[in-house]
């Protein structure tokens, strides 16, 4: 039996968000509009709205299925960390272009994140990783980078969600928060875990718009 038409709508009113199955999705056609009460019931029925063209442009969003290179980088705190990845990394396989630090003068973490953040956002690299003392900093920084998604991640199930649900590109450590061998199956889970579902990749095109509206 053929899969029932998703439903679609030029405008979504309250009242047609209300009578809308929970959790059911529906599309906006292109230029269509959602009246500000009828976006708090979609929300409450757990109503997803797939706007015309969100596949395509999502698909492109996705990070890098198989990676093959990665960027890493981190301050003077993660020196010893950095270099035990950078090993397991090539014993892999995987190219790693190790941007510093490589000794413990202090450094600062903004630059570190942003380095590896741009070689990922100018496709130099599949993925990043950014080490700082607790892996905060390094995260803030590294989502400035236009087109980067950086999730810190202290476990194997945050990276596989991290990579799976969210699409990020940059994985952050903290290196006083994991040990070496912690890192490693964290890395590890993060560069094996592809980003397949359509659903997932449209949440990103929906990212990209809260990056790109303006502040009001």
């Amino acid at each position: 039996m053929a899969a029932p038409r998703m439903k679609r709508f030029q405008m979504i009113t309250e009242a047609d968000a209300r009578v809308l199955e929970y959790g059911s999705t529906v599309v906006l056609v292109a230029g269509g509009h959602i009246t500000p009460l009828a976006l708090d019931t979609l929300r409450s029925r757990r109503v997803e709205v797939v706007r015309e063209g969100d596949d395509v442009d999502a698909a492109s969003l996705a990070p890098t299925a198989r990676i093959g290179t990665v960027a890493i980088g981190g301050d003077h705190t993660s020196v010893e960390l950095k270099d035990a990845l950078v090993k397991h990394l090539r014993g892999r396989g995987i190219a790693v272009h190790d941007l510093g630090t490589h000794s413990s003068e202090p450094v600062d973490y903004p630059d570190t994140a942003a380095a590896v953040a741009v070689h990922v956002a100018r496709g130099e690299a599949d993925a990043g990783i950014v080490i700082d003392g607790a892996g905060l900093g390094s995260t803030i920084a590294a989502n400035k980078i236009g087109g980067v998604r950086a999730a810190m991640c202290l476990n194997q199930m945050l990276a596989r969600y991290a990579r799976q649900h969210n699409g990020a590109n940059v994985l952050a450590l903290g290196a006083t928060l994991v040990g070496t061998a912690e890192a490693i199956s964290i890395v590890d889970t993060f560069v094996d875990t592809p980003m397949r579902e359509a659903r997932y990749m449209r949440r990103l095109a929906k990212i990209l718009a809260l990056e790109q509206r303006p502040p009001k």
